[in-house]
């Protein structure tokens, strides 16, 4: 009797721990497509321009520099010119110099004083990030904002040049080894002008789709059983992690730069509008609902890197502008730091053979 009560008030239990879940769920949803402000003053539906409408009254009067990758197209070009238009000094890192010379045109149409440097950089390679860095440091410009927006999917496995799956060499360790690289001179940039340093890893909600019993270290970089979503969802969980291990970092060494990583939402694109034929008016109405603007999908990284609301938070995650819940993998602390070093210790190797 007492074995069976137990039972039925664990079931019961289970059952209002899923109703809540639900309920959580639905409301979180609901604040999502109506576009409610969170405690930052800002919602799902807010753009890059509304966010930082308020920031030029807290920006110095020299002006900041912002490096962003990937900023030739969507999002990373929508960050640039709200940026550019709010005073910062822009260095577009982008591996297709032609169009990332369109999108400079384009700023500098809309704001003429706007100051748009471009440099070459290919992400999937060791060696492009390297002459990426050297170039950059070369101009001797002070380094107060890293924008780790540059991002790729890929159906099919493919191979850097380093011979790593191209998914999670270009979204991560890419990243990964231009921070480190750079690290010291926005430290450096921070201790001279007294401002704050800040670092963006642009990641996804997806990464909550990857576990940890599938999250291996050398499985990844081989492409082992490859899922071109499962790729997507392990780069955009170890951009979280890197975000994480770099503030504990920070913090340690008493630097004035944070790091924090951004969910920037899903972001429309020609793709459903191609397939809308394949489905019906209502359901393509309602997939248009949950999807973003390029402008509101650039909102949170631009909020993240200029508002004083954000002035000393580090090691978080933030989506539709506001902190919020990563995934538990995404906040385990020993799991961040066994992915540093190993990557420490490929990159070390890599690059050591490399000058060999």
């Amino acid at each position: 009797m007492y074995k069976n009560s137990c039972m039925c008030l664990h079931s019961l239990t289970f059952k209002c721990h899923l109703s809540l879940q639900h309920s959580k769920a639905m409301k979180a949803t609901l604040r999502y497509l109506a576009g409610m402000a969170g405690p930052s003053g800002f919602g799902s539906n807010s753009t890059a321009e509304q966010v930082t409408e308020d920031c030029s009254s807290f920006l110095p009067s020299a002006a900041l520099t912002a490096l962003i990758t990937g900023a030739s197209s969507g999002i990373g070009a929508e960050t640039a010119r709200v940026l550019a238009k709010r005073g910062v000094r822009v260095v577009i890192a982008a591996r297709d110099l032609k169009k990332a010379r369109e999108v400079k045109k384009n700023i500098q149409k809309e704001t003429p004083k706007a100051e748009v440097i471009l440099l070459e950089i290919d992400l999937g390679s060791f060696g492009s990030v390297q002459r990426f860095c050297s170039e950059f440091l070369a101009l001797e410009l002070p380094l107060n904002i890293l924008i780790n927006n540059a991002g790729m999917f890929s159906q099919n496995l493919e191979f850097s040049e380093d011979k790593i799956e191209m998914t999670f060499a270009t979204n991560y360790l890419g990243h990964f080894l231009l921070t480190e690289i750079l690290l010291d001179k926005m430290i450096e940039t921070a201790e001279k002008t007294c401002i704050q340093g800040r670092i963006i890893n642009v990641s996804s909600v997806i990464h909550s789709w990857e576990k940890k019993d599938g999250f291996r270290f050398n499985d990844i970089l081989s492409g082992k059983k490859y899922n071109g979503t499962r790729a997507y969802a392990q780069s955009k969980l170890a951009n979280i992690l890197h975000a994480k291990e770099i503030a504990k970092q920070l913090k340690a060494r008493n630097a004035r730069v944070t790091i924090n990583a951004v969910h920037p939402g899903i972001v429309k694109t020609g793709i459903i509008r191609a397939h809308k034929g394949l489905i019906t008016d209502s359901l393509f109405f309602i997939a248009s609902k949950l999807l973003k603007t390029t402008s509101q999908g650039a909102s949170t990284t631009c909020y993240v890197a200029l508002s004083p609301k954000t002035e000393g938070i580090s090691g978080k995650y933030f989506a539709d502008c506001n902190e919020c819940k990563c995934s538990s993998l995404a906040n385990d602390e020993s799991e961040a730091q066994k992915l540093w070093n190993n990557t420490h210790a490929l990159l070390h190797k890599r690059l050591r053979q490399a000058t060999i």
